[in-house]
């Protein structure tokens, strides 16, 4: 259920105390249900868990033949059972902790109190994210800084292998592996809180889509020097990169799929582009010196880590695109560009994924400079264009009540066909994603040319199909896409640019005339707009949608 629920419920016998705590977790382990919801209490430990513990069930049958009698399916209840083992074995908590990081594989970050310790709160961090924030009087745990925006500014960032004892005299750190003490101190977030607050807004998800002109010119801001005419991005190369590695997962791969195109087309250099799930499992081969460029949002999405770290152990350079400052992603790059963006609260990314271009375009077109590729007028005229795309995505916010209406006409329809070429491909998956993800409807996303290889046979008058088909080289490809499923009786809806006739469709959401390389930036916000409004018809939780979540820290 919703959080608010659990508020209402708690105001009408507020709990008295000042140690707490609690956690919302995936049906990892078992089905949601009242006995296998966190917190789990074993002997003397209760803990909740964010996370998967791998080796869970030989545990709990080693835990089982010495007794334990165990409650939940969860693999988390297996922790507490063990945890409280062990502090009955050595008769110490950091001890404990200790042992226990040797015996439980996987990932995990767990908050966990101790009966008979009324003055404690321990937070443990192996492979999935935690933060220490720290308030005035008052100390938190959380997975994300947004949590604790309401409270404190100050946080610190613990280390994968590290546990925090929060007491009312302070913080302590140390270390799983041998329990030595570890000095950080803590980092400031420029965040404020209103900036994870909806201002107005029905949703997160509406207040992104139309923070994206302000995100953009953040993330742009600069970087972007007319008076030099080249990008800023201070980026030292260690060589001239021979090839490139993309790898996200999500909307940040269909952002590296865009980058692609802007890299290879602008620097020359090829680019393989991999959803990190499956790059860590194909041994990928990466040489000394390839240029790795990992995307994440949160830099806490597990496969694009767990991938960073094998690319880094065969010599890559890692060069990271992330919007959280000192996030697990971004201590293990060698240099970051991060997007400015401000807290993204809607598990739908939007302006997260303008400002992943913007920073891919910024790259291609560096690369570009520094390898003597393009020249130096046209670079100035790409880069004009990208300062021009702000207030171009402001236009085709203004337009927003006419895309509303155009949703209410499609709202019950249960499957969408997504078409581009070129660099709206990614777009059509981006736009394809986004409507799933949100309405549940289900989308997807193609290149156009491959219409007749297979999608085109479900082309019918019960089949809507979005086409991107900007005014661009590619145009006359698209137009024939599109006389191809209105002669099977198919309903177009075009995006299209905004003057030209030459696009004949059922129905249109139009985006101002731009340049070719910029059109991603603005083909997708009506898109966005799109699935926005068919969920919000639909009467689905727009900013937090079944089975999803934010930040997916596990595999």
């Amino acid at each position: 259920g919703k959080i608010r629920v659990l508020e209402d419920e708690v105001l009408k016998d507020p709990p008295r105390g000042k140690l707490g705590i609690a956690h919302t977790r995936w049906a990892t382990h078992g089905r949601p249900s009242d006995v296998n919801a966190h917190p789990h209490r074993a002997g003397r430990i209760v803990l909740v868990h964010n996370g998967i513990v791998e080796n869970f069930r030989e545990l709990r049958e080693e835990l089982q033949a010495s007794g334990r009698g165990f409650l939940s399916e969860t693999d988390t209840e297996v922790l507490a059972h063990l945890l409280d083992v062990l502090l009955e074995r050595t008769g110490d908590i950091k001890k404990a902790l200790m042992e226990l990081y040797k015996a439980a594989k996987g990932a995990y970050a767990l908050a966990v109190i101790v009966e008979g310790f009324k003055n404690l709160l321990i937070g443990v961090r192996l492979e999935s994210p935690l933060v220490v924030g720290l308030g005035s009087g008052e100390f938190f745990l959380a997975s994300d800084v947004p949590a604790c925006l309401s409270y404190t500014r100050e946080f610190l960032f613990l280390e994968d292998g590290e546990f925090v004892l929060l007491r009312r005299e302070g913080v302590e750190a140390f270390r799983l592996e041998d329990g030595s003490r570890v000095s950080r101190s803590p980092k400031t977030i420029d965040w404020s809180p209103s900036m994870a607050e909806k201002m107005g807004y029905k949703h997160f998800m509406e207040k992104e889509i139309f923070e994206q002109p302000r995100a953009v010119k953040e993330t742009i801001m600069g970087r972007v020097s007319l008076d030099r005419k080249t990008p800023r991005l201070e980026v030292e190369y260690p060589h001239d990169p021979g090839r490139i590695f993309i790898v996200a997962c999500g909307t940040s791969y269909h952002a590296g799929l865009v980058g692609k195109y802007w890299i290879e087309s602008m620097a020359r250099v090829p680019v393989e582009v991999d959803i990190a799930s499956e790059f860590r499992y194909r041994d990928p081969l990466v040489s000394q010196g390839d240029l790795v460029v990992p995307i994440s949002q949160s830099g806490e999405t597990a496969d694009t880590l767990v991938a960073t770290r094998i690319a880094r152990e065969k010599g890559g350079y890692i060069l990271s695109i992330c919007n959280v400052m000192e996030s697990s992603l971004t201590r293990i790059s060698h240099h970051v560009l991060y997007t400015h963006a401000g807290p993204e609260i809607g598990v739908a990314s939007t302006k997260a994924f303008t400002t992943q271009l913007a920073l891919l375009f910024l790259l291609a077109l560096d690369l570009s400079v520094k390898r003597g590729v393009m020249p130096e007028g046209e670079v100035e005229a790409l880069l004009k264009g990208l300062l021009e795309i702000p207030d171009m995505i402001s236009e085709i916010l203004e337009g927003a009540d006419g895309i509303k209406k155009l949703s209410e006409e499609f709202f019950d329809y249960q499957n969408f066909l997504y078409l581009g070429r070129g660099l709206n491909y990614p777009i059509a998956l981006e736009g394809a994603l986004k409507l799933k993800e949100i309405s549940y409807i289900h989308a997807e996303g193609y290149p156009a040319g491959e219409m007749k290889h297979g999608p085109i046979a479900l082309v019918d008058e019960n089949m809507p199909v979005m086409v991107i088909s900007p005014n661009d080289p590619l145009l006359p490809k698209v137009l024939g896409n599109i006389e191809e499923v209105k002669s099977r009786k198919g309903i177009v809806i075009a995006v299209k640019t905004k003057g030209f006739d030459g696009v004949k469709s059922d129905y249109s959401m139009e985006i101002p005339d731009v340049s070719y390389q910029l059109t991603p930036f603005l083909t997708v916000v009506p898109l966005q707009l799109f699935a926005y409004y068919v969920a919000d018809i639909r009467g689905t939780d727009v900013d937090q949608p079944r089975n999803l979540a934010k930040s997916v820290t596990v595999e």
